[in-house]
């Protein structure tokens, strides 16, 4: 039995999804010539469609598909888990929403699942953000160890990215590879979870955070991430650093609502710096009550 036996870990999973996108601390880069990454251009902020680097506080966990930092659990067989969501962000003179993003994640077979997440952008003739389906997940996790406390899995993972993005690669494919990992320590009411990985066309993550039961329906989250590419854009390698906290309720066995708030910080304006305020509702079918 695992150790959050009140609340369904569909709806933890919610809670860690409301913010586990930006769950990350970087690591250090491997030794070469450096560029500057704080000089930018000042007075409008890029809006985060135009970058591959995450930008918002939604994820993952099962829930919202695939999330940039993630924990290891996974749905178990015939399980489905589906979220509806939207995301509004505020940077330097100018502001960007995607809604719908819908995600979904089933369980295939024990200690798989696959999974996707698709956001649409909605357009503003104000401020310029181009209308349409943004960067696009499709992912397929593995459990490669699933005990009670300790779990840890891998998860292959294609990125179509985006037409506002795609100006930023050097080679024009919009689809990228990469290849997650995460690990997961689940103790009483709380678990602490952490994810690394790189995609093809040199963005790479790592990171974690911690999420808590704290009644029957109501779990919180709390996350600080960070995401890089190693390919400059206009003579800068973007990074982005976000600090966040999130909330779900479980207003039943198979409906969630959950809301999150997340901040950029030591990011510039050209990295998309600003405030992330995102809201949706998860709705959860398992065939069985039993664990993956």
């Amino acid at each position: 039995m695992r150790p959050f036996t009140r609340l369904p870990r569909w709806t933890h999973r919610t809670a860690g999804s409301a913010l586990a996108v930006l769950l990350t601390v970087a690591p250090a880069r491997a030794a070469g010539p450096t560029t500057s990454t704080t000089t930018a251009p000042t007075g409008k902020a890029s809006p985060p469609s135009s970058t591959r680097l995450p930008h918002d506080g939604l994820g993952t966990s099962g829930t919202s598909p695939f999330g940039w930092v993630d924990d290891a659990t996974l749905l178990g067989p015939g399980a489905v888990d589906v979220t509806v969501s939207g995301a509004s962000w505020q940077g330097t003179a100018a502001s960007e929403v995607e809604a719908p993003i819908v995600g979904g994640a089933i369980g295939v077979v024990p200690r798989f699942q696959l999974s996707v997440r698709a956001p649409y952008v909605m357009s503003d003739a104000a401020t310029g953000v181009t209308g349409g389906w943004g960067t696009t997940y499709l992912s397929g996790k593995i459990g490669l160890l699933q005990g009670d406390t300790l779990k840890f899995s891998v998860a292959p993972t294609l990125q179509v990215v985006s037409p506002q993005a795609l100006s930023l690669l050097t080679a024009e494919r919009r689809a990228q590879f990469g290849l997650p990992v995460s690990v997961e320590a689940d103790q009483g009411v709380a678990h602490i979870f952490a994810s690394g990985g790189y995609f093809s066309g040199g963005v790479a993550f790592a990171g974690g955070g911690v999420g808590v039961t704290i009644s029957s329906r109501v779990a919180v989250s709390a996350s600080l991430s960070h995401a890089w590419s190693n390919t400059a854009v206009n003579g800068i390698l973007p990074t982005r650093t976000d600090v966040s906290g999130g909330a779900s309720l479980a207003l039943s066995s198979h409906f969630a609502v959950f809301g999150s708030v997340s901040r950029t910080i030591a990011t510039s304006d050209v990295n998309s710096a600003g405030t992330t305020v995102a809201a949706g509702v998860s709705i959860f079918a398992s065939p069985t009550p039993s664990r993956p």
